[in-house]
C-alpha cells in the first residue's frame, strides 16, 4: 500500500537525483533505418574524398554526407573489416578478402584477392582486421594473417598455433599479439617474438601507441601500460577505477593526442593527453547504444562510433556542446543564467544550479517546483520569475518575496535603483529595496493585462507586447502606482510569437511583418526594412528579441541563429547570422532563450536540456562538392546510373536526368546547402537548398554544363562541381540527315520548279481558252442583247400594231354604232320611204359584220400571230365566233365593246362568254379573259 510517507520519500528522492550534467559535443545518430542495413558495424575508414565506410553485418556501407549506399557482402556474410588504401576499399570477411573500387558511374565493384589461395585459407576463417604497411596490406584472421603485395601481387601468410587476437602498426613496424604466446614482429615477412611476458600472455591488448620513444599499450581491462626498453610500467589515469569494471573492445587516439575508449556496455570514454577523462559518453548521455564496437577519427576529426546497433558521429571540433536530459530531471529549460560562479538553470520542472564549467551534477533548489520564467541578476542580486510569483535566489536557496501571479521578467526603474519592475500575468508591479531586502511594493492600478514582454521609455512611459492583443503605452504617474493613460497601437498589429525589448536606446518590436522601431518623437513603430528583409530571406519562425550584456541583439529564424551588433562607425545595425536551423535545436517556437554565460559563450535552452555557443570558436571549413551519380531515362522508363567521370552522350529519347550531390561534412548543428544550375538551358544559378539532387525532365537536343556549389554555414565550397553532356539529335535530325535532307530539297525544288512550268503552261492554255470561251460567251451575250433588243423592238411593234389594231377596232365599233344608230333613226322616221330604205341598204352593207371581222382578222393575225391557231389546236371544237369572241377577249375588250362588233345585244354576248368557257372546259376559279391572256 502506498502510504503518503512512501510518497514524500519518492518526492525526496527525485529531487536529489542528480542529472547527468557534462556538456557534451553533438552527436549525431544514425540507426539501422537511415543507413538500410545491419545493427552491428565492427570498423570504420575514409577516402580521399572524406567519404566513410563501414564493415556492417550486412556488407559494406558507404556514406558521403548525404546518402547511404549498402553493397552486400558477395557471399552474403557479415562483412568485419574495411581499410581504404588509395583508390581501393579493402574489406574482410567470411572466407574471402579483396577490395571495392569506384567505376566510372560512381557505384563500387568488388575484386576477390583469394582465388589464388584459396588452399591456405582454413575452413570458417573470418579476416576481423586490415592493416597496412609501405605496399603491404595486412589481413587478419584469428588464426593467420596474410601479406599481401600490391606490388608483385603475391601473398605472403603467417599462422599462429594458439590464435591471433590483433595486427597493430606503429613506429614503422608491424606488431601482432597471439593468444598466451606474446607480441610479435613482422620482419621480411617472417615472424620475430617482441616480449612473451606474462603481461603480454596474460592480457588482451586492444591497441597499441607510439608514446615518448616507446610504445604505449591499451588493454581490455586493465588499462594503460607503457613499454619501453624492454621495461614495462603502468601509466596511470584517473579513469583506471572505471576502466577495470569496462571491457575495452574498440580504441583510436586522436589528432590532439587524447584517446577514445569503446567499451562494451559502457559507452565511450575520451581521455585527455594526460590521462584525466574529459567526457563519458554514454546511452543516456547520447548515444544509441552503448557497446562501441569501432571507433574512428575523420579528417574533420570528428568522432565516429560503430556500435553494436547503430552508428554514432561525435564533433569532436565543434563550437557547440550539448547538455542532453534523456532522464527528464531537468525539463525543458526556459532561462538561465551565471551568477556568482553558478550556472543557474530554470525550466518547467523548477529551478537547478551546478557550479559552472564542472562536470558535477545540476541540483533542484526546494521551493522552486514549478514553471520558471526568468532569471534576472541586478544590484547583486538573482531573482526568480516563477507561475508562483517572485522569488530570491541565493546560493541553493530561494525565497518567495512576491506571490499571488506569475512573473514573466524584470526591468530596472528608469531614475531609481532601488526599484525593480516586473511584468506579471495580470499588470505590471514594482519591487522596491529596503534596507531589509527585496521587497514587493505595489501593483500597477489600472493596467491588468499580461506583461511578458515589456520596456520602459523616459520616466514614466512603459511599452507592453501582449501576444494576443498587439502592443500598448502606458503612462504612469510618478511614482508608479498607477497606469494615468493607456493606449492600445492598432499598427503594427498582434502578431504569433511576436516581442519587445530594449536594446540600447531604441524599442523594437517583431512578428512576422517585420521588425520595427519606436520612434520617440511621434510615438509610433515605424517598420525598418533593412532588418525586416531577414524575414524575407528566411522563414519567420519567431519574433523573441533577446539582448546580452555584450550589446548585441538576439533573435531566431527557422534556418538561423541571428544577432545584430551595433557599428563602430555608424549607428547602422550589422547583422550576423549563425547557420544552425530551428529543426536542429529542439527550440520552444517563441519562447527561445540565450544568455550570455562568458564574453563569448552563450547557452541557449531547449526542450531536452541545452546547448552552448562560443562564437569565437565558430568557423566553417570550405569543403568540397561531388557529383554522386548521374542518372537518365527515357520517359517511364527506369532510371539507369552513367559515367560521372566521362562526358556524357544520350539518346535523344534519354532526355531525363538526374544528379545527385554531396558534400562530406558531418557537423550536427551546421546546415549544408546547394544551388545549381544547367547551362545551355538556365543562364541563373537556382536558390539555395537543402535538397541533394537536381531532375531535368525532357531536355531538347544540345550541350549542356551542370553546374553545382554548395554553401556549409557561411563559407562556399572549394570547388564546383560540373558534370558536361550532350543529349544527341534524333537521327532525322543529324548531319548525314540534314544533307539528305538539302539533296531532297533540291531534288523536290527541280521537281516542283518543273511542276510549277508545266502547271503554269497548262494554267496559260486554260487562260486562253477560258478567254476564247469568254468571247464567245461575250459575242453570245451580244447577239442574246441583239435578240432582245429585236425582240423589243418588235414587241414594241406589236404593242404598236396591238394599239392600232385597237384604235381601228374602236374606230369600227364607233362607226357600226354610228351607223346602226342612224338606221334605227330612219326607220323610225320614213317608215315606207323607199328613199330612205336604200340608204338603210346602204348602211346595212357598211356595217357587215363579215367585212368587219375579215378586216379585224387580218389585222389581229398581223399583230398577234399564230394566236388563233394555238387556241385552235388546243380546243379544236372552237367554231369562228368562238374564235371571233376569243380575238376581242384578247384584246381585252369588254361585253359592252364586244356586242357592237357582233352586232349584238350585251346579252349575248354574256351568253357567249359563258357558252365559250364550257367548251374550253375551265376551272371555276379561273377566269375566261386570264386564260386567253396567258396563251
Amino acid at each position: 500500500m502506498v502510504t503518503p510517507k512512501k510518497i514524500a520519500l519518492i518526492f525526496i528522492l527525485l529531487l536529489i537525483i542528480p542529472a547527468m550534467s557534462q556538456d557534451l559535443p553533438p552527436i549525431i545518430k544514425y540507426n539501422t533505418a537511415t543507413y538500410n542495413a545491419g545493427n552491428q558495424n565492427w570498423m570504420i575508414s575514409q577516402d580521399s574524398n572524406s567519404y566513410l565506410y563501414f564493415a556492417n553485418n550486412e556488407g559494406l556501407v558507404e556514406f558521403n554526407g548525404a546518402a547511404w549506399t549498402l553493397y552486400p557482402t558477395p557471399n552474403e556474410t557479415i562483412m568485419r573489416s574495411v581499410k581504404v588504401i588509395g583508390d581501393k576499399i579493402y574489406t574482410g570477411f567470411y572466407m574471402d578478402f579483396g577490395y571495392w573500387k569506384r567505376q566510372q558511374d560512381g557505384t563500387l565493384k568488388y575484386t576477390s584477392l583469394t582465388k589464388k589461395i584459396r588452399n591456405k585459407i582454413i575452413d570458417d576463417e573470418q579476416f576481423w582486421n586490415i592493416a597496412q604497411y609501405d605496399h603491404w596490406v595486412i589481413f587478419q584472421s584469428l588464426t593467420q594473417i596474410f601479406i599481401y603485395d600490391c606490388n608483385t601481387q603475391q601473398f605472403n601468410v603467417i599462422s599462429s598455433s594458439t590464435g591471433i587476437n590483433k595486427v597493430f602498426t606503429v613506429n614503422n613496424t608491424i606488431l601482432y599479439q597471439t593468444f598466451s604466446s606474446g607480441l610479435f614482429e613482422i620482419e621480411n615477412g617472417k615472424s620475430r617474438l617482441v616480449s612473451n611476458a606474462p603481461f603480454f600472455t596474460n592480457n588482451k591488448i586492444v591497441n597499441i601507441y607510439s608514446r615518448e620513444d616507446g610504445l604505449l599499450i591499451q588493454t581490455q581491462y586493465n588499462g594503460f601500460y607503457d613499454f619501453k626498453g624492454g621495461a614495462i610500467s603502468k601509466w596511470i589515469t584517473d579513469a583506471d577505477a572505471v576502466l577495470q569494471t569496462s571491457s575495452i573492445y574498440s580504441s583510436q587516439m586522436l589528432t590532439n593526442g587524447s584517446i577514445a575508449l569503446g567499451t562494451v556496455s559502457n559507452g565511450v570514454y575520451i581521455l585527455s593527453p594526460n590521462g584525466s577523462t574529459q567526457y563519458h559518453i554514454t546511452q543516456n548521455r547520447g548515444l544509441s547504444n552503448n557497446t562501441a564496437l569501432s571507433l574512428f577519427e575523420d579528417k574533420d576529426k570528428n568522432l565516429w562510433v560503430g556500435l553494436d546497433n547503430g552508428i554514432n558521429c561525435i564533433n569532436m571540433q565543434s563550437a557547440v556542446h550539448n547538455f542532453v536530459d534523456d532522464t527528464g530531471f531537468l525539463g525543458t529549460v526556459y532561462t538561465s543564467v551565471l551568477f556568482k560562479d553558478m550556472l543557474y538553470v530554470g525550466t518547467n520542472q523548477g529551478l537547478f544550479y551546478k557550479p559552472y564549467n564542472t562536470n558535477t551534477d545540476f541540483k533542484f533548489i526546494t521551493g522552486t517546483k514549478g514553471q520558471v520564467w526568468a532569471l534576472y541578476q541586478y544590484d547583486g542580486t538573482l531573482f526568480c520569475g516563477h507561475d508562483y510569483g517572485t522569488y530570491i535566489v541565493n546560493g541553493n536557496t530561494a525565497t518567495q518575496i512576491f506571490s499571488g501571479i506569475g512573473t514573466w521578467k524584470f526591468e530596472p526603474h528608469p531614475t531609481d535603483k532601488n526599484l525593480l519592475l516586473q511584468g506579471n500575468y495580470l499588470g505590471l508591479s514594482v519591487l522596491e529595496k529596503t534596507p531589509e531586502g527585496w521587497k514587493f511594493r505595489n501593483r500597477l492600478a489600472g493596467f491588468d493585462n499580461s506583461a511578458r514582454y515589456f520596456a520602459i521609455s523616459g520616466t514614466n512611459e512603459i511599452y507592453v507586447s501582449h501576444e494576443y492583443k498587439g502592443i500598448y503605452r502606458v503612462k504612469t504617474d510618478a511614482g508608479y502606482t498607477r497606469a494615468l493613460l493607456t493606449t492600445k497601437y492598432k499598427y503594427p498589429s498582434k502578431g504569433r510569437n511576436a516581442g519587445l525589448t530594449k536594446f540600447g536606446d531604441d524599442i523594437y518590436y517583431a512578428y512576422k511583418e517585420g521588425i520595427f522601431k519606436l520612434n520617440p518623437k511621434t510615438k509610433k513603430f515605424e517598420k525598418q526594412e533593412q532588418l525586416s528583409k531577414i524575414f524575407s530571406n528566411d522563414e519567420y519562425t519567431s519574433g523573441k528579441l533577446v539582448t546580452d550584456y555584450s550589446n548585441k541583439l538576439w533573435f531566431f529564424s527557422k534556418n538561423y541563429i541571428n544577432y545584430f551588433s551595433s557599428g563602430k562607425l555608424n549607428s547602422d545595425l550589422k547583422h550576423n547570422i549563425i547557420p544552425i536551423p530551428s529543426s536542429l535545436t529542439n527550440s520552444m517556437l517563441g519562447f527561445e532563450n540565450i544568455t550570455q554565460i562568458t564574453p563569448s559563450t552563450y547557452l541557449i535552452g531547449t526542450t531536452d536540456g541545452y546547448y552552448t555557443i562560443n562564437i569565437k570558436d565558430i568557423n566553417f571549413k570550405k569543403y568540397n562538392i561531388h557529383i554522386a551519380t548521374v542518372t537518365a531515362n527515357e520517359m517511364n522508363a527506369n532510371a539507369i546510373n552513367y559515367s560521372i567521370t566521362d562526358e556524357g552522350g544520350f539518346n535523344h529519347s534519354i532526355n531525363n536526368l538526374a544528379f545527385s550531390f554531396a558534400v562530406p561534412e558531418y557537423s550536427k548543428y551546421v546546415n549544408t546547402e546547394f544551388q545549381y544550375k544547367l547551362e545551355g538551358i538556365q543562364d541563373n544559378w537556382s536558390g539555395w537548398s537543402s535538397r541533394l539532387a537536381a531532375n531535368f525532365k525532357n531536355l531538347p537536343s544540345g550541350s549542356y554544363v551542370f553546374k553545382v556549389r554548395a554553401k556549409t554555414g557561411n563559407s562556399l565550397s572549394s570547388n564546383t562541381a560540373m558534370y558536361t553532356f550532350t543529349i544527341y539529335k534524333p537521327w532525322y535530325a543529324t548531319t548525314f540527315a540534314l544533307m539528305i535532307y538539302l539533296i531532297l530539297a533540291i531534288i523536290a525544288a527541280y521537281l516542283i520548279n518543273r511542276a510549277y512550268k508545266n502547271y503554269y503552261h497548262t494554267q496559260k492554255e486554260k487562260l486562253i481558252e477560258e478567254n476564247n470561251r469568254l468571247l464567245e460567251i461575250k459575242e453570245l451575250e451580244n447577239e442574246q442583247e441583239l435578240m432582245r433588243f429585236k425582240n423589243d423592238q418588235l414587241q414594241l411593234e406589236f404593242e404598236n400594231k396591238n394599239r392600232e389594231l385597237a384604235v381601228s377596232t374602236m374606230n369600227l365599233i364607233k362607226k357600226n354604232e354610228l351607223l346602226s344608230t342612224i338606221k334605227d333613226d330612219l326607220k323610225k322616221t320614213s317608215e315606207g320611204d323607199k328613199s330612205f330604205k336604200s340608204v338603210i341598204t346602204t348602211i346595212n352593207k357598211n356595217i357587215n359584220e363579215d367585212d368587219t371581222w375579215d378586216m379585224f382578222k387580218e389585222a389581229f393575225n398581223n399583230a398577234d400571230k399564230d394566236f388563233l391557231k394555238k387556241i385552235k389546236k388546243i380546243h379544236p371544237l372552237l367554231t369562228p365566233n368562238d374564235l371571233r369572241l376569243c380575238a376581242y377577249l384578247r384584246l381585252n375588250l369588254s361585253s359592252k365593246e364586244i356586242a357592237p362588233l357582233l352586232n349584238i345585244s350585251v346579252r349575248s354576248v354574256e351568253i357567249k362568254r359563258y357558252r365559250l368557257r364550257k367548251k374550253m372546259d375551265l376551272q371555276h376559279e379561273l377566269g375566261l379573259v386570264e386564260y386567253i391572256l396567258s396563251i
